[in-house]
């Protein structure tokens, strides 16, 4: 009995990870499709619990049982695959820095507050232990832009304020010197972005752009093509770019996803992760459904010095930091991901169907 009951837990939770892992290859854009983008390292437990299972459950299934375990063991393969570039059995795509030039270095934290947390001096505090040059808050509205100045302002006097109701407010804080800095609305007029030049303590300039797309989720937007078309500008612009650019901000999707890499290879930008971990960020509160939404992408100019997730702040986000050092030659050593043909045209693609299908206030897309 205990094993004909093991074999149907096994069953199930393996149709579970079998049908979600068929889904995350069609490539529509409906949100209870790219949902299955997110859950790779749980799906990949779940598949590796579910072929345990088989092994003690009940096997008079006989062809049956051996294809529930082939299906198990594709699952495994094809999780797997879409995830192992960000543990530490992949090669490292970011060169680690071993210079002490402080002027050449710039620290960046992003935080999503979440909009309802209270906890701001909580907050304030670890910011604070981060130490870092430029941060940059997102969900942010009117309470949390008067409580951020007061904890800020005087120690990092430049930046750009757009408080917003929506859960899409951003705030950007920085001791360095901004030059040419905007809030830009990219495809919907209540969802900003922001960009600017930040001039390094070496008179050096990088460029600077924020991003926090709306995500595809009931109550946000019935599918993904405003957060990948979103994207998808950010990394056309900063393509080719004269000066080292880096993007930050809580992206709304997976680093393994299909998208994020279609944003890599269009803008020509290293991921700090691969080959280090997942430096998961959401959701703070549930360590066994987490997974990377916040994000660091920079131009092959910078090496790394470091990258943290920092402590609990009452969100269901972690706040990330990361210190980046602007090193030249790094570009020679570096390989960032290139785009194809197929991926140009794909990109081209959705940001026409963006043009004309994603509302330019918010809502459901």
């Amino acid at each position: 009995m205990t094993r004909a009951w093991l074999g149907w837990g096994a069953a199930g939770l393996g149709a579970v990870a079998v049908v979600a892992t068929a889904l995350s290859f069609v490539r529509a854009k409906q949100w209870w499709i790219r949902v299955w983008d997110f859950p790779r390292v749980q799906l990949f437990v779940a598949a590796a619990l579910a072929l345990a299972a088989f092994s003690w459950g009940d096997r008079h299934a006989g062809v049956v049982h051996v294809g529930g375990q082939a299906l198990l063991g594709a699952v495994l393969l094809i999780q797997g695959a879409a995830i192992w570039r960000y543990t530490r059995l992949a090669p490292r795509e970011v060169e680690r820095s071993d210079r002490a030039d402080p002027a050449r270095r710039i620290a960046l934290l992003e935080s999503n507050v979440l909009q309802t947390n209270r906890d701001a001096d909580r907050l304030a505090a670890v910011a604070r232990g981060a130490d870092a040059d430029v941060m940059v808050f997102v969900e942010t509205d009117a309470w949390w832009q008067e409580r951020l100045d007061a904890a800020f302002a005087a120690s990092h006097p430049h930046g750009l304020r757009c408080a917003l109701p929506n859960t899409y407010g951003m705030l950007l804080y920085s001791r360095l010197p901004l030059e040419d800095a905007r809030i830009d609305f990219l495809l919907q007029d209540d969802i900003p972005s922001m960009q600017a030049r930040v001039v390094l303590r070496s008179g050096d300039r990088v460029w600077l752009n924020c991003v926090h797309p709306r995500p595809p989720a009931p109550g946000e937007s019935d599918e993904s093509l405003a957060r990948d078309a979103e994207l998808l500008v950010v990394g056309k612009r900063v393509c080719d770019a004269p000066l080292p650019a880096i993007v930050l901000g809580d992206l709304n999707d997976v680093a393994w996803s299909h998208t994020t890499r279609l944003f890599q290879k269009t803008s020509q930008l290293l991921d700090p992760r691969k080959g280090r971990g997942f430096y998961s960020t959401f959701h703070a509160r549930y360590p066994g459904l987490r997974w990377p939404l916040d994000h660091v992408f920079f131009s092959k100019q910078f090496r790394l010095v470091s990258m943290e997730r920092l402590d609990y702040v009452g969100s269901d986000h972690f706040p990330v930091c990361v210190v980046l050092s602007l090193e030249p030659d790094a570009a020679a050593r570096q390989e960032a991901p290139a785009a194809d043909a197929a991926d140009h045209q794909e990109a081209q693609e959705t940001l026409a169907e963006a043009s004309t299908e994603v509302p330019a206030e918010g809502g459901k897309g």
